[in-house]
């Protein structure tokens, strides 16, 4: 086997980008990729090469320009350079190696690519305090290819998290620690958001973003830039095959996202092999079709003065989110395995460790620090304390001068609601004229946004059918980004995962999405890490069922309730009237580490007797009941538009002489979350004569309802009729209720 050593991933980089600057090919891949080049490929500390990667075809069509390398401003301008630059790279290299070599599981070739750029934002770009993950003006950094997790264990480490000690990285991917497979907000402070499915992190850095430009907009003042922070990101080549990213990214551009700059590690690897099998696309010219500034770092593995100028030059550009690609050897450093595939998501193998550590210089055994990187990153506690002191003082004096703006922004960055924000809610009776509960939710959405100021969101270019428009705030755009209602476009998932970002930028931010309740299947995705990652996220889901009517099956959902209730840590509402609506709004506030789903109706549905904001926070509560020594004959169950029904069905019986109890069931989980006590008062055991009554799948109704119960759904693909005329074919009737209470 030959012997290789670092410096051909050089060679490598080189092949890539073509001829060195004044050849007769000089400006090819520039032109080709799209990026402003910068000029340094000088390569240093190298040795013998490794084994090469084919060039990509380029092509001569785009002017290049050259930006020379110029050091980026630093905090206290306190930069490694040198010898101790090189030996806090490999320092992070290293303790990524050594994590997955402990745990034999992990991915350690991105980290062993993208230390340097890494290692620059952390210790001299970004402004953070170590000892407070969660101070507000700390700028954000989100890695997108979450698979590379050891590379922010490793910096959040140096710089001094107390969440990631050196224990935490030799726990790395066991039971219980802090130091998951992929990086997970709700386990590990100083990780901003749950990464890990592929182009998730580049989204939610978009919301992050979005966050930071609409609280600067609303509360920045001439004399007073309260909110001055930026969100940083690093993607990979997965990232960007995923559509997600490309509607997130063409939502940044569109919006100016100025303070966004993310990081793509063009390392041309992915888990089957070179990209050049799959994706062969120019990505930079699709950026800059997206209303980006893009530049490009040839030389990614010790290129750092080209990286620091990107930097620079990217602050530089205020009116445009960034793109800095910077080409990497993935696995740089390992004389077998750099630059293949192997690297990417499994253990380098003690033969190769050894072979890595000869090959970069490294005599130090597993986790080691040396004592001057260590001395070097030691510096940013207490940086990090004089920058939140600094911002405190500046905000106090803020205080003074702006009482209300400082209050409204403290409520945002602290989470705290403002007192008697819920009596905005609106309130019904029975009198109140009957509405589709789409109407309803609007009414609750512009009487909350007047008391709750964190409350911001818009629809997938529906909003006129969902009915989402805050009425007395215009459009969150590029220009006007100190307004309310967001335009997403047709981006269901983009939505989902921006909104995603909004929520974990700040605990006072009430992020709203909306679309039509079938086409959860297009943000599913971004759902799921809203519940995982304990983002309180709202999302208001229309034409709930088949009762939207003519549009069809494609449009009906039938299993997305119960889809919804079997997904962890989300609570799926479906209100049956205008008490309701409110009452699921209120909830869906008050969580703010849960996720909620409104699914609300196209048709109008009466406003009902008995139902109360009061009672959705139980879940499953009773409307009506003619029994007493909770003894009913019959319970029937019901939620949303069928709650209706039910009520209607059980007076015909009543009126047969039968004692009938009706449960809306708005909510499973919070239902599941009552007392014994308050079950057994809903659902008294020795009743086993229950009915449930749902446009939707029956799955999971026997829970409720016991073995004996009958269930009343949809198992079938909705059709194309009127409302009405579906309802009755598929059997959503007052007489099928009947029917069954007659058959126990």
């Amino acid at each position: 086997m030959a012997a290789h050593s670092v410096a051909a991933a050089h060679a490598t980089i080189a092949a890539r980008a073509g001829p060195a600057p004044g050849a007769a090919a000089a400006s090819a891949p520039a032109e080709r990729l799209g990026f402003r080049r910068l000029s340094s490929l000088a390569g240093r500390g190298l040795r013998s090469p490794v084994p090469a990667g084919r060039a990509p075809a380029v092509s001569s069509r785009r002017r290049q320009s050259v930006v020379r390398a110029a050091a980026v401003e630093t905090l206290e301008g306190k930069a490694a350079t040198g010898e101790l630059l090189e030996k806090s790279v490999n320092t992070i290299r290293f303790l990524a190696i050594d994590a997955v070599e402990k745990a034999n599981s992990g991915h350690p070739g991105l980290p062993m690519g993208c230390a340097p750029m890494g290692h620059i934002l952390y210790d001299e770009v970004m402004r953070y305090n170590p000892k407070n993950p969660y101070w507000f003006n700390r700028d954000r950094f989100v890695l997108s290819a979450g698979h590379g997790c050891m590379l922010q264990y490793a910096l959040l480490h140096l710089a001094g998290y107390d969440s990631v000690k050196e224990e935490d990285l030799k726990q790395f991917r066991q039971w219980g620690s802090r130091t998951p497979g992929h990086p997970e907000n709700f386990e590990t402070p100083g990780v901003e958001v749950t990464t890990g499915p592929l182009g998730q992190g580049i989204a939610n850095a978009v919301g992050l973003a979005l966050a930071e430009k609409h609280l600067a907009a609303r509360f920045n003042k001439p004399d007073s830039e309260i909110v001055d922070h930026y969100t940083y990101c690093i993607l990979g080549d997965g990232c960007q095959m995923e559509g997600i990213a490309n509607e997130a990214c063409s939502l940044a551009g569109h919006w100016g996202l100025g303070k966004l700059i993310a990081f793509y590690d063009d390392n041309h690897i992915s888990i089957d092999g070179d990209t050049e099998i799959a994706f062969t696309e120019d990505v930079s010219t699709r950026f800059e079709a997206l209303g980006w500034h893009t530049i490009w770092v040839k030389n990614g593995n010790n290129g750092y003065d080209d990286i620091r100028a990107a930097i620079k030059e990217a602050k530089a550009v205020t009116d445009k989110p960034t793109l800095i690609k910077v080409t990497t050897t993935i696995g740089f450093g390992s004389p077998n395995k750099a630059n293949s595939y192997s690297v990417h998501g499994s253990a380098l193998g003690t033969k190769e460790v050894e072979a890595t550590r000869q090959n970069l210089g490294w005599p130090y055994e597993p986790f080691f620090v040396p004592e001057d990187v260590k001395s070097h990153w030691s510096r940013h506690t207490p940086q990090g304390a004089a920058l939140e002191a600094d911002w405190n003082a500046k905000f106090a004096a803020y205080e003074k001068k702006y009482p209300e703006d400082a209050a409204t922004l403290k409520s945002i960055i602290t989470g705290e609601l403002p007192t008697g924000w819920a009596d905005a809610l609106p309130k019904y009776t029975p009198e109140s004229p009957a509405d589709a509960t789409r109407n309803l939710s609007q009414q609750c959405l512009n009487a909350l946004a007047k008391a709750v100021p964190g409350l911001i969101g818009g629809s997938a270019d529906l909003a006129s059918s969902n009915m989402t428009l805050l009425k007395m705030f215009g459009d969150f755009q590029k220009d006007t980004p100190e307004e309310r209602n967001v335009r997403f476009g047709v981006r269901e998932h983009g939505m989902g995962a921006i909104c995603n970002g909004i929520a974990l930028h700040s605990p006072g931010f009430v992020p709203y999405c909306a679309t039509f309740f079938v086409f959860t299947d297009y943000m599913r995705g971004a759902m799921r890490i809203s519940a995982l990652s304990e983002a309180g996220v709202i999302y208001v889901m229309t034409h709930d069922s088949i009762g939207l009517g003519e549009d069809g099956p494609t449009h009906q959902p039938i299993e997305h309730l119960v889809s919804f209730r079997a997904m962890p840590n989300i609570l799926m509402l479906r209100p049956a009237d205008g008490n309701e609506t409110a009452g699921a709004y209120k909830v869906a506030v008050l969580n703010r580490k849960r996720p909620s789903i409104l699914a609300l109706s196209r048709q109008k549905l009466p406003q009902l007797p008995g139902t109360s904001i009061e009672g959705v926070e139980k879940g499953g509560y009773t409307i009506s009941d003619n029994s007493t020594g909770n003894k009913p004959d019959i319970i029937v169950l019901s939620t949303g538009s069928e709650l209706e029904i039910a009520a209607k069905a059980a007076d015909e019986l009543r009126k047969e002489g039968k004692t009938v109890r009706v449960v809306s069931f708005v909510s499973w989980e919070l239902f599941d979350e009552q007392s014994d006590e308050y079950k057994e008062s809903v659902l008294p055991e020795a009743v086993t004569a229950r009915i449930s009554i749902e446009a939707g799948s029956t799955l999971g109704w026997q829970k409720y309802i016991g073995a004996k119960g009958k269930a009343i759904g949809i198992d079938k693909f909705g059709a194309s009729a009127p409302a009405g005329t579906i309802y009755k074919e598929y059997g959503i009737t007052v007489e099928s209720v009947i029917a069954a209470a007659k058959s126990f």
